[in-house]
């Protein structure tokens, strides 16, 4: 027996364990973290891509996906 609780998963855990896309790529992450750079240069890459392709709107459509990110941020750098 250890001496460390066996902490059961949260509902957002378990949800992001069943999502067909997220629940790999977040198991791949948790044994090995410097996975994160390359997901972070593909995604760099396929915006680059994208605006070569569809010109601004591809940009604009990117700003527009990352208005609630900028929310939460407000949000949690607003906490006391």
């Amino acid at each position: 027996m250890s001496l460390t609780a066996q902490a059961q998963p949260s509902r957002f855990d378990r949800i992001l364990s069943a999502t067909p896309i997220f629940g790999p790529l977040a198991r791949a992450i948790g044994k090995d973290i410097n996975l994160i750079y390359y997901l972070l240069v593909i995604a760099v890459t396929a915006l680059v891509l994208a605006i070569k392709a569809f010109g601004i709107a591809a940009l604009v459509m990117t700003y527009l996906a990352l208005i609630p990110l900028i929310f939460l941020f407000f949000i949690v750098i607003t906490l006391p």
